[in-house]
């Protein structure tokens, strides 16, 4: 069996803005809606710890490229 392609940034992104606007809209059985709030927060979770990953990542080379350049 193939390995479950991961979405992306963007996708993830997509996909949550969709949510909340169908949460805004309302209409939805409860049980809908939680599983659509569930679905929302793992969403937001994954993004938050992407975001904090590529912020570390650029932390790292812009320390990498003052230790290059000679300032602090």
């Amino acid at each position: 069996m193939a390995a479950k392609k991961e979405k992306s940034f963007e996708e993830r992104l997509l996909a949550l803005e969709g949510l909340v606007k169908e949460l805004e809209a309302g209409g939805q059985s409860l049980s809908d809606t939680l599983k659509a709030y569930e679905e929302g927060e793992k969403l937001a979770a994954s993004l938050k710890k992407e975001l904090a990953a590529a912020e570390e990542r650029l932390t790292v080379l812009q320390e990498d490229q003052d230790d290059l350049s000679g300032t602090v």
